[in-house]
């Protein structure tokens, strides 16, 4: 008979170990709380879920050109959507532009309980801002069960932005060099804390950063202002392109901009596969559409196929057939893609993942009620 090893007691392992190192972490700290990016799609590609977007208590950076959607969806949606559920916003403005008629406009509330709103331009600043903001809370909440611990939320609106030292003092000196050399390794280092800070804490960050063209035809994708180190340091990355939208309200091609389409890509996620893109459209007159780009989702999972001049759906649940013009699909009619979104998320993984051929025999064909067949041609 094999003697049995005796078990290893990890209480008083952990205990010590707890005491010993300051600020130690124990556990898994898998997120519990997501915030909406204020688009279906957008979740999808970032969480792998189209109801949840970014997770609190990682860090996530939106990086783009100038005008590509970043501080709308970063100052704006997500604020609003953290709000709605009770998360308290602290908004670090570094370029001076996120004006309050601007945030109404988007429904973000800037009353005094629901957000705080603080101008910086200095990196040390925005970083002892946030550790002693985790020194307080962690002081006051660290012993309390984690759901009777408030959620709090930063918002750095830019990064890229952000000076040195170095940066004030040349510029004073009348030298525009700029600190080339520092600033990538205070941002990275602000971004590797401020993740080993948060832990277990219901306290997240979210930011936006500045891209610059790749000068490599073997790597074209922008890169990102920070270098690699700092987006190894954050959780997730999205980088946004900004693109002209020359349609209407009704669908229709015009030869004016009426807003513009974010191209956006998730360079890094642990929820979802990567290097998923996304066109996200965001006109001037309504804002964006939650819906945008859930089409092109579906049809790339040929899930929505084209039937002649309309496009169709075949349930996969209930073998429905939806038929309709681009146009309607995309204004979700009769919650049209409500409801391919409900049935994909009931759908096991491997026929979420399949490729059209895994898919034909999903429902054999006799079994699909043709009678409930949708003929919306308008």
């Amino acid at each position: 008979m094999t003697n049995m090893a005796r078990p290893f007691d990890v209480s008083k392992f952990r205990k010590s170990i707890t005491k010993a190192v300051p600020g130690l972490s124990v556990g898994f700290n898998d997120p519990d709380t997501w915030i909406s990016t204020g688009n279906y799609t957008l979740n999808k590609l970032i969480s792998g879920d189209f109801y949840k977007g970014i997770p609190l208590g990682k860090v996530t950076v939106l990086a783009g050109e100038s005008g590509a959607g970043k501080s709308y969806i970063a100052s704006g949606n997500i604020v609003k959507a953290a709000q709605d559920q009770g998360i308290f916003v602290i908004l670090i403005d570094s370029e001076n532009a996120l004006d309050e008629k601007w945030l109404h406009a988007l429904e973000v509330d800037t009353s005094e309980d629901k957000l705080l709103k603080l101008n910086m331009s200095m990196i040390d600043d925005v970083a002892k801002t946030v550790s002693d903001f985790m020194k307080d809370y962690k002081s006051e909440y660290a012993d309390k069960d984690p759901e009777e611990r408030p959620k709090v939320l930063f918002v750095v609106d830019s990064l890229g932005m952000l000076l040195t030292p170095t940066d004030v003092d040349q510029f004073n000196k009348g030298d525009m060099k700029g600190d080339m050399g520092r600033k990538p390794k205070a941002l990275t280092s602000l971004v590797r804390n401020t993740v080993n800070m948060f832990g277990e804490y219901n306290v997240g960050l979210i930011a936006t950063n500045h891209t610059y063209a790749s000068q490599d035809m073997f790597d074209p994708d922008d890169k990102i202002s920070g270098g690699q180190g700092f987006i190894y340091a954050s959780s997730i990355v999205i980088a946004m392109r900004k693109l002209k939208l020359k349609t209407d309200a009704d669908g229709n091609k015009t030869s004016d901009v009426h807003g513009i389409r974010a191209a956006c890509k998730v360079m890094k996620t642990r929820y979802a596969k990567p290097f998923e893109s996304v066109q996200v459209e965001i006109p001037y007159e309504t804002g964006m559409s939650p819906y945008s780009g859930l089409v092109e989702f579906f049809e790339a999972k040929e899930l929505l196929k084209k039937s002649g001049n309309s496009l169709e759906y075949i349930s996969p649940v209930t073998g429905e057939v939806i038929k309709m013009f681009r146009k309607p699909w995309n204004a979700n009619k009769d919650g049209c893609l409500d409801t391919i979104m409900a049935e994909f998320e009931q759908l096991p993984e491997e026929v979420q993942n399949a490729n059209p051929n895994e898919m034909i025999d999903v429902i054999p064909e006799e079994e699909l009620n043709l009678e409930n067949e949708v003929q919306n041609e308008s």
